[in-house]
């Protein structure tokens, strides 16, 4: 589970320049109630004004769970509850995001703290002074960190009392939300249990947070990042290439390739110790901490990479993975994915107004960058892209499941020149949506008009490929059972499969398949080559078809324990008692997957808010993201 934003004790940041207002942004946008202090009117004016402009921004950053468990291993939680008025209370607990408050003077700034981020100036003997006064007004049990990315808070301690230490420490925020890291590193005093704490809410409030396991001159980063400078300079003083070069092969290298050190284990950690070793032996350069550390904790123990039994710098590969290359990162392994969020959760901030907060968001996952890319929408469910034609399609279920009031849509990459394709009165409740790009042509379910369609890109030749009968006297539990949800086609065998759900969790769902075109002389009513695959199933909902082997995905929001699941079965046979398996469950209501073959795995999304990689090979589920909205559909780019 995850860490709640307090709203009993504020964050207090002091500083309130470029980097100070976006530290307070990030814990605003979270929930949590934010101090800033600046003796200049001017920078808290200007802090306050960004926090307002974008705090919505920063709220789409996903957010990363971490486990709790360690909070029964007696952990730190965080600094104790006190006891404030309830005027107090209200005030804080009054707005959807956490509120602002700003100061000239620090006693009233950080009195009441839990935490507080200096982020003044780079200049030490000012560190000095601001940590003596945080250490003489702050509660005791606060925990106080520097921003400081060149400076040890060791260096800072001058004027803190020696009980004060345990709670100090480096905090370093790069530039969210565009740059999402956050370093924490000790003072070397620093109780240790204080670090998981912030880690849980730093990632809860949309940050990547790291440790540092001692303290060193330089974050990990920054550290890695000073000799790259290095070797750069030096390659552009001996002309032996031009920035344009460098980037180029930096952004094909480490943007689009493997990480860096995958690289070293996929190259061979011996190999990495050869072309060192010519390195050191032609500038004269030190081999103790390098070449010297690599040959005997790895290369001596035959830990040479992925070539070897034992691994390198990773630990070696599972049985199962040993045929990923290199180990898959479900952070980085896909560019960009595009979300629905259908609008109900809780970034709703009025109820009344959830049929124009839908969303479709883009999440670069190597960055964890959200970007929305087409807002306002009335309930998305089902989405797709096509990239010869760079367009994305989606379905607006409407506002009233019993009126026929859906639509399809679509728009360029980036969310212009958006299309209706469907308009308003030809569909009920239209749901998953499938591009099939030999064909030009989208297909999807409607779930209250029982039925699946087909349509051009342009909408045109739009026509009902199956329609379940209804009988309007029967019940609705049972009128429920021929509720069309997912849709997927196999466009070169012309092989149509979709899902009816059934009542909300009553297992009594299905999945079917037929031809892709209705047989001569039929009609979408009667049509004679519906196969039922399987039925009593919980509640199935999105499906996804690998044609090659011809497997069959499903999402299903049944009831536990055969429910909330991702399942998988082959569909090639010619029986009907193919054989499903639960890939991986206890998701919270999933919906929206899509398959990443190159990479082995499937994305599977939720309503409750979270975004899944999980393994094709052992069902090894992977939270990617979560916030607090409510996840439909998805698709790849």
């Amino acid at each position: 589970m995850g860490v709640t934003p307090r709203t009993d004790r504020p964050v207090a940041v002091i500083g309130g320049g470029v980097l100070g207002r976006r530290i307070a942004c990030v814990f605003i946008a979270a929930g949590y109630h934010v101090h800033i202090r600046d003796t200049s009117p001017v920078a808290l004016r200007d802090a306050a004004e960004y926090v307002g402009h974008h705090k919505a921004e920063f709220s789409l950053m996903p957010r990363i769970l971490k486990s709790r468990e360690e909070d029964n291993e007696g952990k730190a939680d965080g600094p104790k509850e006190v006891a404030i008025s309830q005027v107090d209370l209200e005030l804080y607990t009054s707005a959807p995001y956490g509120n602002c408050k700003t100061f000239t003077e620090l006693e009233p700034t950080i009195s009441n703290a839990w935490l507080i981020v200096e982020a003044v100036p780079e200049v030490l003997q000012l560190k000095i002074d601001v940590l003596g006064e945080l250490d003489t007004y702050a509660p005791a049990d606060c925990y106080i960190g520097s921003n400081s990315s060149s400076m040890k808070s060791t260096s800072m301690l001058v004027k803190v009392s020696p009980k004060r230490q345990r709670n100090v420490f480096n905090i370093h925020f790069a530039m969210p939300p565009a740059i999402r890291m956050v370093e924490l590193m000790t003072c070397g005093k620093t109780d240790p249990k204080i670090f998981p704490y912030l880690e849980a809410v730093l990632g809860e409030c949309g940050m990547l947070p790291v440790t540092a396991r001692r303290e060193s001159t330089g974050f990990v980063f920054n550290r890695i990042w000073a000799a790259v400078k290095r070797e750069i300079l030096q390659v552009l003083s001996e002309g032996v290439s031009d920035p344009s070069e460098i980037d180029l092969l930096w952004e094909h290298m480490f943007r689009n390739g493997p990480l860096p050190c995958q690289l070293m284990d996929q190259v061979g950690l011996d190999t990495v110790a050869y072309v060192e070793a010519n390195y050191i032996q032609e500038r004269g350069l030190p081999s103790s901490s390098t070449v010297d550390w690599l040959r005997k904790e790895y290369i001596e123990q035959n830990r040479l990479g992925k070539k070897s039994e034992k691994g390198g710098l990773y630990p070696p590969l599972t049985k199962s993975a040993s045929a990923q290359e290199p180990p898959a990162n479900p952070h980085s392994v896909a560019k960009d994915i595009y979300l629905l969020d259908v609008g109900l959760g809780g970034n709703a901030k009025d109820v009344s107004q959830v049929h124009s907060n839908g969303k479709i968001l883009r999440l670069n996952l190597a960055t964890q960058k959200v970007t929305p890319v087409v807002v306002g929408l009335n309930m998305p469910d089902g989405i797709d892209v096509s990239l010869e034609t760079q367009r994305v399609f989606w379905t607006s279920m409407g506002r009233n499941a019993a009126a026929c009031d859906g639509s399809v849509w679509s728009a360029d990459f980036d969310g212009g020149d958006i299309t209706c394709l469907v308009s308003v009165g030809v569909v009920h409740t239209p749901k998953q949506l499938a591009v099939i790009e030999s064909r030009k042509e989208i297909y999807f379910c409607d779930r209250e008009g029982t039925s699946v369609h087909r349509c051009d890109f342009d909408g045109s030749n739009h026509v009902i490929l199956v329609q379940r009968r209804v009988d309007p006297h029967t019940s609705l539990l049972e009128q429920m059972t021929h509720w069309c949800v997912g849709v997927a086609v196999d466009a070169g065998r012309g092989l149509l499969y979709w899902t009816q759900k059934g009542a909300c969790k009553a297992g009594r769902g299905q999945i079917f398949c037929a031809g892709l075109d209705i047989p001569e002389g039929e009609t979408a009513e009667n049509r004679t080559d519906i196969r039922g695959l399987w039925n009593h199933l919980p509640e199935p909902i999105d499906i996804e078809l690998d044609s090659e082997s011809r497997t069959l995905y499903w999402t299903d929001r049944g009831e536990h324990p055969f429910g909330c699941t991702l399942n998988r079965a082959y569909v090639g046979g010619e029986e009907m008692d193919f054989q499903k398996v639960i890939l991986a469950r206890h998701f919270h209501e999933p919906i929206g997957l899509k398959l990443d073959k190159a990479n082995n795995i499937v994305y599977v999304a939720d309503m409750g808010g979270s975004l899944y990689s999980v393994s094709l090979d052992d069902g090894v589920k992977t939270v990617l993201v979560h916030n607090d909205v409510c996840y439909t559909g998805l698709t790849l780019v």
